[in-house]
């Protein structure tokens, strides 16, 4: 305000001064008032969240035993990292922070060499409690005491992954051998240091150490700053329970997601899966991935469906903090029956193209009939190319504009594309309809246009980062599920917001123009639950 004020008296200094001091003042004092409402409006509508993606302290032979004190030298290493972060977030005005999956005591471990790992985790729906201020109501609960105390250092919620341990008895059917179930769990704070809930994994990836909860756990909380939040671990992303399940609940706006995820190009890399869940279910997604370069993982981001907050970083060995600020009600994406203003060349010949046969039949108009040739005279025979380890149909992407088609069994991508300048590169569109079976058993329909690693049909598929390739296209298809990912992923591991997306004529499709970057993937991933 002294800058303004003195301004003023500078400026009005032939005037009567009291009189021309009390307007000034007056003035200065509207001004910063209409800030301090602007300010107080977009803290009313958003709050601060923050994810770390961590480089996590490894134990250097998982599969040796341990003792719990050597196990809690290690955990306690990690802790610190935790704890510095939390403190740093605090002064950002951080009202919830997530850790990733496997943060604290790591991977690879076999059942018996997790177990000095083990907290002891008592049910929350059955018992309140705070370990920071109650550290010695329960054994076994040193890590959960840590975290607890780390909300309330920083007045935060907070969210981190650690492995738990629960007694069972004999006459439980699901009881391990051991006496005792393992769970891979999310904890949730308040700000407090008041234990919240617990999520347990669900859908283990090859977790030989971890039991899946006899029944899925749809945990929902609460907090003062943004209503409902949901919580999901790692692979639960790709399936219905507990994911999608949750999203049930109209009031959950936000989603906090603990994972180790491994990227594999070029359509399920962390941060393409997480910006997609994002804007397909139009909720923000607070995700936190371990960082590991040497095993591909990396990839964490606070994502709207709008805006992407995110790194990826494959180079360097470090941690990262992001911090932003979300809105509490997020907006999605503007869909074609209620965009506005004038409708672009590209758009309105996509829709042509649905309300008429693109194929040219004898009683189309004659001006569907010529775009229709145009489009298809030079349609390349399609080939077969592993991508994902799927067996995807293909077509190769040529020329600087065209529209093409590729079916296999009921599903049928469609894209039309122009490109401002070709480059030397090869691009396909493919399209998969079927059961993935490695590493995982889900079905998907998928229609992908994407860049191959080289110039030959065999390389399409491949994990590529790097691409000059501009286009303006349409994508899409007639799938069979609501349940469909839009995946769009440029030059140097970017995001990018589709222009248009959702269903039009019985097709799901996916419009893009103006890409800041070479594209690496755009594509349309559908999940059908129902026939995994």
């Amino acid at each position: 305000m002294p800058s303004r004020f003195m301004v003023c008296i500078m400026s009005g200094a032939s005037s009567p001064l009291a009189l021309f001091l009390v307007g000034c003042y007056a003035a200065a004092l509207g001004v910063h008032g209409e800030e301090r409402r602007v300010a107080r409006h977009a803290e009313a509508a958003h709050y601060m969240a923050a994810v770390y993606e961590h480089q996590s302290i490894l134990t250097p032979n998982p599969l040796a035993l341990t003792s719990r004190k050597q196990a809690l030298e290690l955990m306690n290493q990690n802790l610190d990292i935790y704890e510095q972060q939390v403190m740093i977030a605090a002064q950002k005005g951080v009202q919830i922070i997530v850790f990733p999956e496997d943060g604290i005591h790591g991977f690879n471990f076999t059942r018996t060499s997790i177990y000095p790992f083990l907290d002891f985790m008592p049910s929350p729906q059955l018992v309140r409690w705070n370990p920071c201020l109650e550290p010695h109501r329960f054994n076994d609960t040193e890590v959960l005491q840590r975290l607890s105390c780390m909300a309330i250092k920083g007045n935060m919620f907070l969210v981190a992954n650690l492995g738990t341990k629960q007694p069972c008895r004999n006459n439980d059917p699901g009881c391990p051998n051991e006496g005792r179930y393992q769970f891979n769990t999310n904890v949730v704070f308040s700000n407090n240091g008041t234990l919240v809930d617990r999520y347990r994994k669900h859908n283990l990836y090859f977790e030989a150490a971890f039991d899946a909860p006899l029944k899925v756990d749809h945990i929902i909380f609460d907090t003062p700053f943004a209503g409902k939040f949901g919580i999901f671990t790692c692979f639960d992303i790709l399936f219905f329970d507990p994911a999608i399940r949750l999203l049930k609940d109209s009031e959950v706006k936000h989603v906090v997601y603990p994972t180790a995820w491994m990227n594999q190009l070029p359509l399920l890399a962390a941060i393409q899966i997480q910006r997609a869940f994002a804007t397909a279910f139009g909720i923000n997604l607070l995700a936190a991935n371990i960082h590991q370069p040497s095993l591909g993982m990396t990839g964490s981001g606070i994502h709207s469906p709008l805006k992407s907050f995110w790194h990826h970083d494959m180079e360097n060995a470090t941690g990262h903090l992001i911090i932003a600020q979300v809105a509490k009600n997020p907006l999605g994406l503007i869909g074609t029956e209620n965009a506005t203003g004038k409708m672009n060349p590209s758009h309105s010949r996509f829709l042509e193209i649905l309300a008429g046969d693109p194929y040219c039949e004898k009683d189309a108009q004659e001006v569907h009939c010529d775009r229709a040739t145009k489009w298809n005279m030079n349609t390349p025979p399609p080939f077969h190319s592993e991508m994902m380890y799927d067996n995807f149909t293909l077509v190769p992407v040529w020329g600087k504009e065209g529209y093409l088609r590729v079916c296999a069994n009921g599903l049928c991508c469609y894209l039309l594309y122009q490109r401002p300048t070709l480059s030397k590169e090869l691009y396909a569109l493919g399209v998969f309809d079927g059961l993935h079976t490695v590493h995982g058993t889900y079905y998907v329909q998928v229609c992908a246009l994407v860049k191959c690693g080289g110039l030959g049909f065999d390389t399409c598929g491949q994990e590529i980062t790097e691409a000059t390739g501009i286009f303006e296209f349409h994508l899409w298809g007639n799938f069979s599920t609501s349940y469909i990912f839009p995946l769009l992923l440029t030059s140097g591991m970017s995001l990018e917001t589709p222009e248009q997306l959702g269903w039009e004529n019985d097709y799901f499709f996916l419009s893009k123009s103006g890409l800041s970057s070479g594209l690496v993937t755009a594509a349309l991933y559908g999940r059908l639950y129902e026939r995994d």
